[in-house]
């Protein structure tokens, strides 16, 4: 099947940890998923009745494990600060890279395209806050690609 590309936009919050936890919930909830198990190309996870309850329910086959959900379910947790990404992390954009990619510190969602080259390996994500007009922060853009 290959990877699938997958982004998603939320409202900002201070708590990057919390988003992604937050956005995982809802993207599981919703069935916004490949599953694996039936192995129908071109359907999500909601078109089954029977997909999984828990994400311990869906990551218990092989077939998922080894497959993924070409989604932010694919997405463990956060990179911290000064922590070198491992498969399954999502790392934020730094206001360093900001400036040497785009030129500006403060994003917003006319970067977005930009920004979608600084996910350039399959199972790693990014994240970048983005702000309004006034140069609030505004929501959090999480993207990146998955799945085999």
């Amino acid at each position: 099947m290959g990877a699938s590309w997958w982004d998603y936009y939320v409202a900002y919050q201070p708590d990057l940890d919390a988003a992604l936890d937050e956005l995982r919930q809802h993207v599981f909830d919703t069935g916004d998923y490949w599953w694996a198990v039936p192995y129908q190309f071109g359907t999500s996870a909601a078109d089954f009745p029977n997909r999984p309850r828990t994400e311990d329910e869906l990551w218990e086959p092989e077939r998922v494990r080894q497959s993924g959900t070409h989604s932010i379910l694919d997405m463990d947790r956060m990179v911290a600060d000064g922590e070198k990404p491992e498969i399954s992390t999502v790392q934020p954009v730094s206001e360093a890279e900001a400036l040497a990619k785009i030129g500006v510190a403060k994003l917003t969602r006319d970067h977005v395209e930009a920004l979608k080259p600084l996910a350039e390996q399959r199972w790693f994500g990014r994240c970048a806050v983005l702000h309004n007009a006034a140069g609030e922060p505004e929501e959090i853009y999480f993207w990146g690609f998955s799945g085999d």
